[in-house]
């Protein structure tokens, strides 16, 4: 960044700016940056966590009746599918844009699209109202969410680790994953105060209550992300690249050389898949077996919000000293070990050992996805990053979390209601980051300003 707009909003500027000065504006830039990569990402996660809350509470009754009750809840979990299936488009689309013409301009366009997506489904018609119509908008809708989420989670990781110093790019990183479980506790939080209202009431309006506050966060977020400046590491990488890597396409780039791309799609299906079945199909399981909807909503909020809240900015901080694999490591094997226990445990019946098995859960899974943000940023060049980062994560999302819930819940009431096949999806996510990571170099440190994309992975 150029002096002058390190000290252009100094009220008392001196004709020369040192290095002290020169520093303690990066360090305000920097810290600017994280809070609204924070913020954007807990708006993002709200409306597209809340999407699958409501796909296992309300929206199988309302946009999907059917005689049966299994039915309606798997064709509900189908459009939470839909949005994750978008979410690989919007990765390229927004990655394009983000590599081509910077991060912050595509960020401000992901926010909008993903706040006004929310806003129109609070606003729906239901079934009763216009038929077959309202499946078919909320869909839609959701694949907009799907889009909108694709572009953000990449370019905000980008701007934190592309303007943090290299041997904290995981701690400040870490701030902005907070945003992931800070949405989820939100989202949860909002719906279990509308889900203690009469049913009547929930059905009719309460349930669209969640939907609506997007428009006030939405506000919120963009007032504070245009207050930034594109990352440092964009802009240098702009000036200085020759004429043919601007005419590139980023993604055909990243598929040219493909083996960055699978790792980094692979290494997320365990994380994904783990939070897919603890914090969204859980909620269907757990009806089935006997729990209160109130009561699982509750505990979701405490193991789904607090949980990764806390250990997220500490695995993030923590793969900055051991290195980004170790870290992941631990969660994946972990995760292994504990799926079949998990379950026991929830299968009591028992609202202290289901509290307690997902809180567990919920460490684990973060220690498999806190260091993405940094290992996924550092094995990608910064002419293809914002492609490679989001093609990466949101493949991995769908592979992992989107088909999760519907492969999940079909297979439960296939078995007789047996938890048994949802021990072993954990199981086969969590091997595949295993495998992943064997494959993997450490990638801590790594030079970003390299312009093409690595394959030093």
């Amino acid at each position: 960044m150029k002096k002058s707009e390190y000290t252009a909003n100094s009220p008392a500027r001196s004709s020369r700016v040192g290095p002290a000065d020169e520093g303690a504006e990066k360090r305000r830039q920097l810290r600017r940056v994280a809070l609204s990569s924070l913020l954007g990402t807990v708006i993002e996660y709200y409306d597209f966590l809340l999407y699958g809350t409501m796909a296992a509470l309300v929206f199988g009754t309302l946009y999907f009746p059917s005689s049966s009750g299994a039915v309606s809840t798997i064709a509900a979990f189908g459009t939470l599918a839909a949005g994750y299936a978008a979410r690989p488009v919007g990765g390229i689309l927004f990655g394009h844009f983000g590599d081509k013409l910077g991060r912050k301009s595509t960020l401000i366009v992901s926010m909008t699209l993903m706040g006004a997506a929310s806003f129109l489904i609070g606003v729906l018609p239901t079934y009763d109202r216009i038929g077959v119509l309202a499946p078919i908008l909320l869909v839609t809708l959701r694949v907009v969410q799907g889009i909108a989420v694709g572009g953000e989670w990449g370019g905000a990781a980008l701007m934190v680790i592309e303007s943090a110093e290299p041997h904290r790019r995981g701690t400040w990183a870490g701030i902005m994953q907070m945003g992931s479980p800070l949405g989820a506790l939100s989202s949860t939080a909002v719906v279990a105060l509308v889900t203690t209202l009469p049913d009547d009431s929930f059905y009719s309006w309460g349930w669209r209550v969640p939907f609506l506050l997007s428009a006030l966060l939405l506000a919120v977020g963009l007032y504070v992300r245009l207050s930034v400046v594109e990352s440092p590491v964009f802009r240098e990488a702009t000036e200085h690249a020759p004429l043919e890597t601007k005419r590139r396409i980023p993604a055909l780039e990243v598929l040219r050389r493909p083996r960055s791309l699978i790792l980094a799609c692979a290494v997320g299906i365990g994380p994904f898949a783990l939070t897919a079945l603890v914090s969204s199909q859980i909620l269907a399981y757990a009806k089935g077996i006997g729990y209160e909807s109130s009561d699982v909503v509750r505990t979701l909020l405490l193991t789904s919000g607090l949980v990764p809240l806390l250990f997220i900015p500490l695995f993030s901080a923590l793969s900055d000293r051991l290195g980004r694999r170790p870290v992941s490591l631990l969660g994946a094997v972990g995760a292994i070990a504990f799926a079949f226990p998990l379950y026991a445990m929830v299968d009591t019946g028992s609202l202290v050992l289901l509290t307690a098995g997902l809180a567990f859960a919920q460490v684990l899974q973060a220690a498999m996805y806190a260091p993405l943000a940094p290992m996924l940023s550092e094995m990608f060049g910064t002419g293809v990053r914002y492609t490679g980062v989001s093609m990466g994560y949101q493949l991995a999302s769908l592979i992992g979390a989107g088909f999760t819930p519907l492969i999940a819940t079909s297979l439960v009431a296939a078995g007789d209601g047996s938890s048994r096949p949802l021990s072993i999806l954990i199981i086969v996510g969590a091997a595949i980051t295993l495998l992943a990571l064997s494959r993997l170099s450490e990638s801590r440190g790594r030079d970003l300003t390299a312009l093409i994309s690595s394959s030093k992975v």
